[in-house]
């Protein structure tokens, strides 16, 4: 064999179907040419496809994988804005299970070294007859690419270093003995890695649920938290109206009092009046009283009756306050019981009601991708799409939106002394964590730190 056609590591592209499976293979330098723009790939036309990059040794195991999305236009494009380093992260990437040759290195959504790359990565599936692992494994072996295999026969040795043994050991051990060693000991290494192989998966899966679940119970705390905040508000409404509607009452019951007391005193002006008439005559005097008593009767009938009324519509309202009051409070024991039911179903139930059920909302935003939206999302996401994008970035909605009008248009913000803009084209940066208000979005001249510098 030839120097030229000596077997190396191979770097290899490959994408899975949706139904499962290996639907498209290729080398690394086809898959540039591809993210270059040299080819399309009509069969992908819109479409997010799950990726794997493999590393392969010259005996076609695997060394390396990374898992990754990548997204292609209506022609078949993919995205121009992917820029995700497959080679650095499989170099940094955690061990993995053996597939052969030993650990791999292994890149996904669980297991990222870059933290702000694991947005764009997937988690394969480690189901028994739907491993994904297993799968790659099996594909490579087939050597469906037409890889140089390295020559696994054992070499001859040279007649010069043979050497005759002894007589003494002229006579080989009992061969069925050896035999039925060997293959005892070929059983237990063979038992043994795949008790490894399967240990190392089942924590990866481990991972995986655990930090799905987690993310799952700190969005339903939190949406609880929100609803509690809420419901808190509108009983410290209603407790504010009822004090005012006790002091309403208060007012009327004192107004109430001070007209008693002013008809008292009305009744007995005019009972000394009808004193005095007594004196002068008593059949004068009898019509008098019997015209004051009717007089005074219906007025304070009347009143009374008005102010009844009046007390027993607050009455009415108060209980229906009342009432207001402990349908609220039953809403919030409701919430929390239901709060705490959604706390003690685990991660993996709930995701398979929400995939029963089919809900899968997917937008992209510059800077964040494709974004996959939990049907409990969709609210928070229809107030304020940025504000949510910018959340997925890791960074605050204000400078998610001046790193979005960078992108869009990438030129110098920089307010000249005539009042018009710089407008000098600059570097566009492809991600928002990276980008500085002030910095990012001048040119050199302009820069805050540069003028800072001339000021000192």
């Amino acid at each position: 064999m030839s120097m030229q056609n000596k077997p190396q590591m191979v770097e290899a592209v490959m994408f899975f179907s949706e139904r499962g499976g290996i639907c498209k293979q290729m080398f690394f330098t086809e898959f540039e040419a591809l993210l270059d723009g040299v080819v399309n790939m009509p069969e992908f036309a819109d479409k997010q496809m799950h990726v794997a990059y493999v590393v392969i040794n010259p005996r076609l195991l695997i060394k390396s994988l990374v898992f990754f999305y990548l997204d292609f236009d209506e022609k078949g494009a993919p995205d121009s804005g992917w820029n995700i380093p497959l080679q650095a992260l499989a170099e940094r990437a955690g061990r993995g299970p053996d597939l052969g040759a030993g650990p791999i290195r292994l890149a996904c959504r669980s297991q990222c070294p870059v933290s702000w790359h694991q947005m764009h990565l997937w988690d394969p599936s480690l189901t028994p007859g739907n491993n994904d692992l297993a799968l790659l494994r099996d594909v490579v072996k087939r050597n469906s690419l037409g890889l140089l295999v390295e020559d696994e026969r054992p070499q001859a040795l040279a007649p010069e270093r043979l050497h005759m043994a002894s007589e003494d050991k002229w006579y080989a051990p009992d061969p069925a003995q050896e035999e039925a060693a060997k293959a005892n000991e070929k059983i237990d290494q063979e038992q043994r890695q795949k008790a490894a192989q399967l240990i190392k998966q089942q924590r990866l899966r481990i991972t995986s649920l655990t930090q799905q679940h987690e993310e799952e119970l700190a969005k339903f705390k939190l949406a609880s938290e929100e609803q509690g905040k809420q419901l808190q508000a509108q009983i410290q409404a209603l407790q504010q109206a009822l004090r005012h509607q006790e002091q309403y009452n208060a007012t009327l019951k004192a107004q109430l009092a001070a007209q008693a007391a002013s008809f008292q005193a009305s009744r007995e002006e005019m009972t000394e009046q009808l004193r005095e008439l007594e004196r002068d005559g008593r059949s004068e005097s009898d019509n008098l009283r019997a015209q004051f008593e009717s007089e005074m009767q219906a007025k304070i009938a009347s009143a009374v009756a008005e102010y009844k009324e009046q007390i027993a519509i607050r009455d009415v309202e108060l209980a229906y306050r009342g009432e207001q009051d402990t349908q609220a409070l039953q809403e919030i024991n409701r919430l929390k019981r239901a709060y705490a039911e959604l706390a003690s179903q685990g991660g993996e139930q709930i995701l398979e009601r929400l995939a029963k059920l089919g809900v899968v909302f997917v937008v992209y935003h510059p800077g964040a991708g494709h974004l996959t939206i939990p049907l409990q999302d969709v609210a928070a996401y229809q107030d304020n799409p940025l504000a949510y994008a910018a959340a997925k970035c890791f960074v605050s909605e204000e400078q998610y939106r001046h790193w979005l009008a960078h992108y869009q248009q990438p030129s110098c913000q920089a307010s000249l002394p005539s009042g018009e803009r710089c407008a000098i084209p600059i570097d566009r940066i492809d991600t928002p964590s990276r980008f500085t208000i002030g910095e990012s979005n001048c040119c050199a001249r302009h820069k805050a730190s540069s003028r800072l510098r001339t000021v000192s």
